[in-house]
């Protein structure tokens, strides 16, 4: 039997990389996938890319950091299909590299609402409407158990998600529901080379080829590499996982 089948799963930031990526290997186990994200011809079009239109994938374009956006995504994937199995909440935004006395106030907000408000609401919505034995993921990062200079916003917010996860690990617990924290390292996609970029203009140094020399395995992860792990943890694979902080980067944080 497909690892997820008949199972009902909702990915946000789902016309990203990692989220595009999930989506697939969730279809493929046979899930059920709403796709959300804040653009509804991006969604089209990321639909498009993992085998087009059918019963098994529907989409909802929202703001996740919004309360209305979470309650409507939740809303419309339940009464399409029932209640929660799987809960990514996967959605996120970079900032700018700057140091902290120089670092705009409102794109530190900004990020603070997308990467920690809106998995605390998906969180906060989703649970009543999980099935028992589900499955919560939150996107973290390397620098959510480490730092470097000028990150200030998103190295805080990928802290914060880790003690949000924790928090609903234990609270979900007696429904055997688990939530765990997925902390990738760089993925070679285009949300990894804006901070890149930010990194070659801070430093005078090529961002890409300084974090490859900081990556114990040399290289960064391909989207599907981050997104096999992911389905093993959404499926009974990872049964007895819950409160972790599951790395994904190559060796960079040790």
């Amino acid at each position: 039997m497909a690892l997820l089948q008949g199972k009902v799963c909702i990915v946000t930031g789902g016309a990203g990389s990692l989220g595009l990526a999930s989506a697939a290997e969730f279809r493929r186990e046979s899930g059920r996938v709403m796709l959300v994200d804040r653009d509804p011809a991006v969604l089209e079009a990321a639909v498009a890319k993992i085998g087009g239109p059918g019963g098994d994938i529907a989409t909802c374009a929202a703001d996740v950091a919004s309360t209305e956006g979470t309650k409507r995504y939740i809303d419309e994937t339940v009464s399409r299909w029932g209640k929660i199995d799987v809960l990514f909440s996967n959605a996120g935004i970079s900032g700018v590299v700057a140091p902290v006395t120089e670092y705009p106030e409102d794109v530190f907000d900004a990020v603070m609402a997308v990467n920690v408000r809106a998995s605390f609401l998906a969180c906060k919505y989703a649970l009543p409407q999980m099935n028992d034995g589900g499955s919560i993921l939150i996107t973290a990062s390397v620098v959510g158990v480490t730092s470097d200079p000028g990150i200030c916003a998103y190295a805080t917010s990928k802290h914060a998600v880790i003690g949000l996860m924790r928090t609903v690990a234990k609270e979900a617990a007696g429904r055997n529901i688990r939530c765990n924290v997925i902390a990738p390292g760089p993925i070679d996609n285009g949300f990894q080379l804006e901070i890149e970029k930010g990194i070659t203009a801070a430093t005078g140094r090529d961002g890409t080829k300084l974090l490859d020399s900081i990556i114990p395995l040399g290289r960064h992860a391909r989207a599907e590499e981050i997104a096999r792990m992911v389905l093993f943890h959404a499926s009974d694979l990872g049964s007895f996982t819950t409160g972790s902080v599951l790395m994904a980067d190559g060796g960079m944080h040790i």
